[in-house]
């Protein structure tokens, strides 16, 4: 009899451990921050046939912390990780998975007739803030694109106080295609019809350029893993990169690393 009741909790426990399984965590990968690669990580969610995807915004602070704290597999960031995450979190592993260009953007319909500016202009611009010239719209901190933008644009000057700041590229790229006078930077994957991009020192902001290197607001897309890379994560990146995974970059606007 003991030894039937010991089969019998034994069975009953690897059936537990079965379901815990299944409806706990370790069932999907979980990605999360830049919203910049957001669109770009939902598009290979959908594509890859491994295990399920889940993809998330937040900025790109928010996704080096989610997986430094355990709470992501995959972080994603628009921007290089900085010295202090890498003094406080030394296991943290960048990979490369696209390239992209910071736009400038304003309404096609825009007063002012601009359809090129210098960096200079663009710095004084974000330096000045909100005009009857110029509605300027900016990322909030902790955004991957913002911090590149300030990098590669603003260098000791800060953006205005007077800028409304928006928490992603899309609420950008809506403020600006509603605002005649609005001018802004989103990610290249973001442009389309409803805003248009200007010229940055005669240099157009399309994939060609950034490729070789002649338009001046540019970066590397990552996503983060602590650690190496590995098991469902590790299959998943690599599809990622992989020429299926690339292609979907160049369809979504973005520039492939292949």
């Amino acid at each position: 009899m003991t030894r039937w009741i010991y089969i019998a909790v034994s069975l009953v426990l690897a059936f537990a451990a079965v379901l815990v399984a299944g409806c706990g965590g370790g069932g999907g990968i979980d990605v999360g921050g830049s919203t910049t690669v957001q669109p770009l990580a939902e598009k290979w969610a959908k594509a890859y046939e491994g295990v399920d995807v889940t993809v998330s915004g937040g900025g790109s602070s928010a996704g080096v912390k989610g997986v430094a704290e355990g709470i992501l597999d995959i972080g994603a960031i628009s921007r290089d990780l900085k010295s202090d995450e890498t003094d406080e979190w030394p296991d943290l592993v960048p990979t490369i998975i696209a390239y992209d260009g910071v736009a400038i953007v304003v309404n096609p319909s825009n007063p002012n007739e601009i359809t090129d500016l210098t960096i200079e202009e663009v710095r004084d611009i974000f330096a000045a803030g909100s005009s009857s010239t110029w509605t300027v719209v900016s990322r909030e901190e902790g955004s991957g694109t913002r911090e590149t933008f300030e990098k590669k644009v603003m260098g000791e000057e800060e953006i205005s106080a007077s800028a409304e700041f928006l928490p992603s590229n899309g609420a950008i790229k809506q403020k600006v295609a509603a605002t005649s006078n609005a001018i802004g930077y989103i990610s290249l994957g973001y442009v389309d019809d409803d805003v248009e991009a200007v010229s940055v020192d005669g240099v157009v902001c399309n994939t060609d350029n950034v490729r070789i290197g002649t338009y001046p607001i540019s970066r590397a897309l990552y996503y983060v893993t602590e650690g190496e890379p590995e098991g469902d994560v590790l299959d998943f990146i690599e599809f990622c990169l992989s020429t299926q995974g690339q292609q979907i970059v160049e369809e979504e606007g973005y520039i492939s690393i292949q």
